[in-house]
């Protein structure tokens, strides 16, 4: 069974199936930096499988997306704190244009969940 939650015309931001979470792209606010843009993010990122019953400790994989690679390390920073420790998925990150200017990073996520 598939189950969609806050699904609109376009996406929806939480699929669940056989255990898995799949997250669409979490961004920040687009009037912040790469650092609280990439906190915001991850913030969301949080509430969303917290409402899909899972959790930060259980994220199999992330990619991010950052507009720029001058960003990686500052966004690495904010990742690195959030990150359970023992805890970290497989990871990807990218340099790619972003749905707007401003957008600084995005972050879609994979977890398992109960």
């Amino acid at each position: 069974m598939i189950e969609r939650m806050h699904t609109g015309q376009r996406m929806s931001k939480i699929v669940k199936h056989n255990g898995t979470v799949y997250l669409c792209g979490q961004v920040g606010k687009a009037e912040d930096g790469i650092k609280e843009q990439t906190a915001e993010c991850l913030a969301r990122v949080e509430t969303l499988l917290a409402e899909a019953g899972s959790s930060k400790e259980q994220i199999l994989q992330a990619i991010v997306w950052v507009s720029d690679m001058k960003y990686f390390a500052e966004m690495n920073e904010v990742w690195d704190a959030w990150v359970p420790e023992g805890h970290a998925p497989a990871r990807a990150c990218g340099e790619a244009k972003l749905a707007r200017p401003e957008l600084l990073v995005e972050v879609i996520v994979t977890a398992a969940c109960e």
